[in-house]
C-alpha cells in the first residue's frame, strides 16, 4: 500500500515497507509567517521568547546570541508582523551527521495549536544543512505535552517511528527540581529533492 499525504507545503509518501519519502517545498515567504536563519542580532529577542515560556529551561542571553550566530544552519526563527514568534534550536549530532539534535522549539503564546512548530521542524528538515539527515532527536521532559506532541506529530507525517527511551535522570542536573529528560528517536526517513 502507498500512502501520499500533502501538508502545508510538503509531500509525503510511504511505501508501507518503512521507506518514507519527504518532499518538501519552499513556501512563499510573503505568508504571514516568515522562516529564516537566525543571527547574532536575534538572540536578545529569542531571550526574550524563551524567558516567556515557563516550561523551557532560561539560558543565558549570551548562549542565545552566540547560538543563533554559529548554529544558525541547523536553527530557525519564525517571524510575524517584524515580530519574533518561533525559534528552533537545532545542531547536526557530531557523532551521528544523519542526525538533527533539537535541543529547544519555542513558540510565542498567541501562536501556539497552529502548527507552528511542526511547520519549522519541516522548513530545517528541507535546507541543503540537513540534507543527509535521516533521524530527528530531542529530549523532552515528562512533563512538556506540547513537545511530546509535536515529536509524535513529527513522526507521523513522516511515517517513521518514534523511540521514547529515559536519556538524562533528575540527578544528573545540579540543582533539585529538574526533570527527567526522554529521549525521542524519529527515523529513519528518506527525503526527496
Amino acid at each position: 500500500m502507498i500512502l501520499r499525504l500533502k501538508t502545508g507545503g510538503e509531500s509525503i509518501q510511504s511505501n508501507g515497507n518503512g521507506v518514507t519519502q519527504v518532499k518538501l517545498k519552499k513556501r512563499d515567504i510573503q505568508t504571514e509567517f516568515h522562516f529564516r536563519k537566525p543571527n547574532k542580532e536575534d538572540g536578545a529577542d529569542v531571550w526574550k521568547l524563551i524567558n516567556n515560556i515557563e516550561i523551557l529551561d532560561l539560558n543565558s542571553p549570551y548562549s542565545y546570541i552566540m547560538w543563533c550566530e554559529l548554529f544558525s544552519k541547523t536553527s530557525i526563527v519564525v517571524e510575524r508582523d517584524s515580530k519574533l514568534v518561533g525559534f528552533i534550536s537545532g545542531f547536526i549530532h557530531p557523532d551521528s551527521k544523519n542526525t538533527l539534535f533539537i535541543w529547544q522549539v519555542a513558540v510565542n503564546e498567541d501562536e501556539r495549536g497552529n502548527g507552528l512548530g511542526t511547520r519549522m521542524l519541516f522548513e530545517l528538515l528541507g535546507r541543503t544543512a540537513c540534507e543527509e539527515v535521516h533521524y530527528v532527536e530531542a529530549t523532552v521532559s515528562p512533563s512538556n505535552n506540547p513537545s511530546q506532541n509535536l515529536f509524535k506529530g513529527l513522526a507521523e507525517k513522516l511515517g517513521a517511528e518514534c523511540v521514547i527511551s529515559d536519556y538524562f535522570s533528575s540527578t544528573d542536573f545540579p540543582e533539585e527540581g529538574h526533570e527527567d529528560e526522554l529521549m525521542f528517536r524519529i527515523g529513519p526517513f528518506t527525503r526527496v529533492k
